[in-house]
């Protein structure tokens, strides 16, 4: 039998230590597939100090699911207001999903998924009508998972880095 999954909104600020390390985490198998994603311990102040400022300043929301009490996984995101310099006919706020992660050894049981559709319903209760994520080229299990939640490729981001 399956152990129940939970999934609860959190402060990040009082979770520091789990969110940075799943964090952490995150960031390991980011840079496995990008060799200039930063090192945590070179940005996690700063990066912490951001997500908590989102959290706090821009309807942050960051969900921690949990299995026999033991947290496995998060999704962060904050809305944006977009200002009247974009080219979209959308205006107003929107959701952007900032970070997400789940354990390794609670991975296939579908936890992120139900992290992804919490967080989406509660910004879509809000009145929320564009959600916008990015990922690593690379991140073949991201892109399938974002194709499978109807999200589409609207934009690619080149880069040249000059050294």
């Amino acid at each position: 039998m399956q152990a129940a999954i939970v999934i609860e909104p959190i402060i990040i600020s009082e979770h520091y230590g789990v969110i940075s390390r799943m964090m952490h985490e995150l960031h390991i198998h980011e840079h496995s597939l990008f060799d200039k994603t930063a090192q945590w311990p070179d940005i996690e102040t700063s990066y912490m100090r951001h997500v908590m400022t989102m959290q706090e300043q821009s309807e942050g929301l960051c969900l921690m699911a949990y299995v026999n009490n033991e947290p496995v996984g998060f999704i962060f995101g904050y809305v944006e207001e977009q200002d009247d310099s974009r080219i979209e006919i959308h205006e107003g706020k929107e959701l952007y999903v900032s970070d997400g992660y789940v354990k390794e050894e609670h991975r296939r049981l579908g936890i992120y998924r139900l992290l992804n559709a919490a967080l989406e319903q509660h910004y879509i209760n809000k009145g929320i009508k564009r959600i916008i994520r990015f990922t690593l080229v690379n991140n073949t299990g991201m892109r399938q998972f974002l194709d499978s939640e109807d999200y589409s490729v609207t934009r690619l981001l080149y880069e040249k880095w000059l050294e």
